[in-house]
């Protein structure tokens, strides 16, 4: 193999405690905060409740996922459908208008999601494409206007601000130059982990080439690779920014809207581009179902393994036999297993 492509988070980043807390976190302060539920204890969404709506594909993007969970939440409370939104110039209106609209009915009982309606649920999403997409396939425009997901942070998006508040802390602040509104607490960022250690890493370097394919934005994205001083091992680190540009470019020329986000396979072909080996093998290691699709996607135009990775997954079992329906080509539970794909 000639180079090793790394999706960040799950695989190089531990995020149990960092982007999946933030779902949470963010599912509850709207919720509760922006629509006045309350719950008693325990989080409204599970760990293994945010992996098996990853499992369906089409939820590389968490701002996607946390929206997809929030209409599924709405969708099974008994709150009466809201299928229009309102606009607005602020984030501070939308909060005023939701509380507002949301005060005429009761809403003290508990949200309880029943595992084999979230299974049944799911699977009608997954034959439907997927993502926020495939839930709003299903769910139709019946509850989008309790769910403010669109639009600029500042104004009109107050899922993606309660969400960046929550995993920047008080890093947000000076990245958006906002104030905060909905969480003063540490970002959560500060509570990820290496997953590969370092030794590893360096094995692998004196042997091959690697690059970083994430769905991160850059700011994010460079955050980790900071902290943990990654990058000397990488060659090339493609982000979400660079799929986003990349899809401003093509609506420019073609008047298309394409997503370049996994399971889209740009990155990975960006990534070894931007490494400049001609005719290479390759490897792409990640933990979801859209890794193992980007890959596969990505087969047409390289000679490339999709390989699976579970040192993070919280169901390994159920994790395994995902990215094995997804298509992966072999799936690993120790980061030294990586060492025998170079030897």
């Amino acid at each position: 193999m000639d180079i090793l492509i790394f999706d960040m988070d799950g695989v190089l980043i531990d995020v149990s405690r960092s982007y999946r807390k933030t779902i949470q976190r963010t599912i509850q302060i709207y919720i509760e905060n922006c629509l006045g539920f309350e719950r008693n204890s325990g989080d409204w969404v599970t760990d293994e409740e945010i992996s098996l709506f990853k499992s369906t594909g089409g939820f590389n993007n968490d701002w996607d996922l946390t929206s997809g969970l929030l209409l599924y939440l709405l969708s099974i409370s008994g709150i009466p459908p809201l299928p229009k939104q309102k606009r607005f110039s602020t984030i501070q209106e939308i909060v005023f208008y939701l509380k507002t609209k949301s005060s005429a009915f009761h809403r003290k009982n508990a949200i309880r999601i029943r595992r084999k309606h979230l299974l049944f649920f799911l699977e009608k999403v997954k034959s439907s494409g997927g993502g926020l997409r495939g839930v709003r396939r299903i769910l139709g425009t019946a509850w989008e206007g309790w769910v403010y997901r669109s639009g600029d942070i500042d104004k009109d998006n107050l899922i993606k601000r309660i969400f960046q508040e929550v995993y920047l802390g008080e890093k947000f602040s000076s990245h958006y130059d906002l104030p905060l509104l909905f969480y003063r607490g540490k970002g959560f960022y500060l509570q990820e982990k290496i997953l590969i250690p370092k030794k590893v890493l360096s094995a692998l370097r004196k042997k091959i080439l690697m690059g970083i394919a994430s769905g991160r934005p850059r700011f994010e994205a460079e955050l980790a690779l900071k902290r943990f001083r990654l990058h000397p091992y990488f060659n090339s680190v493609v982000t979400l920014d660079e799929c986003e540009e990349e899809e401003n470019r093509i609506l420019r020329s073609t008047g298309k809207k394409i997503k370049c986000s996994k399971p889209h396979p740009y990155s990975l072909l960006k990534t070894v581009q931007e490494i400049g080996l001609p005719h290479p093998t390759c490897g792409y290691v990640g933990d979801v179902v859209d890794d193992v699709l980007a890959a596969q996607a990505a087969k047409k135009d390289l000679n490339i393994l999709a390989i699976g990775f579970l040192c993070d997954q919280p169901n390994r079992k159920a994790a395994r036999e995902y990215l094995i329906k997804a298509g992966a080509d072999f799936v690993i539970e120790n980061p030294r297993e990586l060492l025998c794909f170079v030897s």
